[in-house]
């Protein structure tokens, strides 16, 4: 509400200014055709002035254009720079996981090898003939039997 007031007040004041300025020219000392040629240089003036600072304010946009285009193409360089980083990143810890997945799949089965042998190696009789109940190491019950008969894997 009081800023429709003040733009109200303010437009009022510059039509008084321009009704004062065209009384102010019209009732002025000069003849009728210096006061007309006045008023066509000062259009001329105007103009011409209009002409030139619109000319500045373009080529001044056209810069400030210019120089958000080429910021704007850094920041997509940089966005490029950052992407790819991140891809060789991705892609480096991919393969390192590939590779330790592999290591692991080769230890796991060198450990699992390791076990069918030691498994066989005490699972087999070894052919003494152990009548006694002596224990030598191997899974012999008692009686010199042996005590499981697991198939073989």
């Amino acid at each position: 509400m009081a800023e429709e007031s003040r733009i109200n007040g303010f437009a009022w004041f510059l039509a008084g200014l321009g009704v004062g300025a065209l009384a102010g020219i019209l009732y002025a000392p000069k003849s009728g055709r210096e006061t007309r040629e006045e008023l066509a240089n000062s259009a001329r003036e105007g103009t011409e002035y209009l002409r030139n600072r619109s000319k500045q304010v373009a080529e001044q946009v056209g810069g400030i254009v210019d120089k958000g285009k080429e910021h704007v193409g850094e920041y997509v360089d940089r966005g490029r720079d950052a992407v790819d980083r991140g891809r060789a990143q991705w892609e480096e810890f991919v393969e390192r996981g590939k590779s330790l997945v592999g290591e692991q799949g080769t230890r796991v089965a060198a450990a699992v090898d390791a076990g069918r042998q030691a498994y066989r190696s005490t699972t087999a009789p070894s052919g003494s003939g152990i009548a006694g109940g002596s224990s030598t190491g191997n899974t012999f019950g008692s009686a010199g039997n042996p005590s499981t008969s697991a198939p073989e894997v």
